[in-house]
């Protein structure tokens, strides 16, 4: 029923996208329990109460900062997943070696959004694990519909798991990303590309 005394959400796509993009970015460098939403609405140059008028909650924006980092990495490098002009396991090793080169150009410092909220969330709020869980999805999703193309080309064994292979190429990205992260430098993505990554699609 409908609450004469609440009063609607603003609808506002410009300060939205400035508070999930620039108030994102914040989560990205500094955690979520580590930027509070003061340090969010100023980086999005918005007055605090302008947070609460777009997001229920902080989980809430978590949620969706999470998402909008995974439609970002989609929007740019998704296409590759799909083009017919690539053979497929090969696609698979270009969207990491894409991914390599976002983290290099920020020096391996801030890992991967979906990788640090894991961490930092995953227990703690059920509204940020389905949201990651709906990315891992959608993720190994994209990588196993390139391995079953490649079995059917007789490009790998036919006899291979797809989405078991993909959620293990997944998990081993992440960990690589953990450990560029911790050691600052790209010694473990580039390992990843050169060895893991190989043997898996061997």
């Amino acid at each position: 029923m409908y609450d004469e005394n609440e009063m609607p959400r603003p609808s506002n796509p410009e300060i939205r996208h400035r508070l999930l993009s620039d108030g994102g970015h914040v989560i990205h460098r500094l955690g979520f329990n580590g930027a509070g939403v003061q340090d969010i609405v100023a980086a999005a140059n918005v007055p605090k109460g302008s947070f609460y008028s777009y997001f229920e909650s902080k989980e809430t924006f978590a949620a969706e900062v999470v998402q909008a980092y995974w439609d970002s990495i989609e929007l740019r490098h998704g296409k590759v997943m799909y083009d017919a002009r690539i053979k497929p396991l090969a696609r698979i090793e270009r969207l990491f070696e894409l991914l390599v080169e976002d983290h290099a150009a920020q020096r391996f410092q801030l890992g991967c959004l979906v990788g640090n909220l894991s961490l930092e969330l995953s227990n703690a709020s059920t509204e940020v694990r389905e949201a990651l869980a709906g990315i891992l999805a959608r993720w190994e999703g994209m990588i196993a519909a390139c391995l079953d193309e490649a079995m059917i080309r007789q490009e790998l064994d036919g006899s291979r798991d797809s989405k078991q292979l993909a959620a293990i190429i997944v998990e081993a990205w992440e960990g690589a990303v953990l450990r560029s992260k911790v050691e600052g430098n790209g010694d473990a993505c580039h390992r990843f590309l050169q060895a893991t990554l190989k043997r898996l699609l061997n």
